[in-house]
């Protein structure tokens, strides 16, 4: 019974907001079309119930460019996220590398993703390689930094207290260090995981031949005919990165349970 009450009193203010916000929406593109008159009012804002449809009719088309998109997204994601987890442990273990290489990264990040994309792509000619690259320069930045963050918010006490017993440096991290840092990788990684997807469908509009991406420009070319099949390739690139949000905050419940988000509250067991 606590379990149930807990998992109405979690998910049912969520449930009641998409309803409402899909009310919301049904109703004001009710109104571009009948109220104001707006010229090509379903363009700009189609009926839910419409893209539902388009969803439902079209949903092995978009399952498979979407699990193509995701695919890609999900190895850039994983390569770069190991590349954030080395470069802060490498950082966390010399300030000389941090002085070298942190500038560096911080500057990677100054060049626009829209204009590094197409650079990418020009230069590999691969749709895949192209999309698992930039999903990859997106992830790497804001997994070490918040990985960094948390190896150095061990507390110092307990770090003399692992020297004092002659405990490995690489025990003081595999013991100690990298299990206070995970809160803070998971934080990075759910911060990337959304944007690798972002990164995957921008590749994909070069000019890649599948993925997501691909759906949603060939049908903003055709225009107002092709209005309910683009909103629906634009609703499925939403769903993939919450899809990718999610998993990395179950990911995070099942490596770091002892955080204080996951507890019960109010006595439940």
């Amino acid at each position: 019974m606590k379990g149930n009450s807990l998992l109405r009193s979690r998910y049912l203010p969520l449930l009641v907001w998409i309803c409402g916000l899909l009310a919301v929406w049904e109703g004001v593109s009710w109104m571009l079309l009948h109220v104001v008159q707006t010229p090509l009012a379903q363009s700009k804002l189609p009926y839910v119930h419409e893209v539902a449809a388009t969803l439902w009719k079209y949903s092995g088309t978009l399952l498979k460019e979407g699990g193509a998109t995701f695919g890609n997204a999900g190895i850039g994601f994983l390569i770069g996220a190991a590349a954030g987890v080395l470069l802060a442990v490498l950082m966390s273990m010399s300030r000389i590398i941090e002085r070298l290489a942190f500038p560096y990264a911080v500057a990677s990040q100054m060049i626009p993703i829209l204009g590094l994309a197409p650079i990418i792509y020009g230069i590999v000619r691969d749709e895949q390689v192209s999309r698992v690259i930039i999903s990859g320069y997106i992830t790497f930045f804001p997994v070490a930094l918040n990985m960094l963050r948390g190896l150095r918010s061990v507390d110092l006490s307990a770090v003399e207290l692992m020297h004092s017993y002659a405990a490995r440096p690489w025990a003081v991290y595999w013991k100690l260090k990298l299990p206070a840092a995970l809160p803070g990788l998971f934080s990075g990684l759910k911060i990337a995981a959304p944007l690798a997807v972002t990164g995957a469908i921008l590749v994909e509009l070069m000019g890649a031949q599948h993925g997501i991406g691909v759906i949603m420009l060939r049908n903003l070319y055709y225009g107002p005919s092709h209005t309910y099949m683009f909103w629906s390739t634009v609703l499925v690139g939403a769903l993939l990165g919450i899809a990718s949000y999610w998993i990395m905050t179950l990911a995070e419940r099942l490596a770091a349970p002892w955080q204080p988000e996951f507890r019960p509250k109010g006595g439940d067991r």
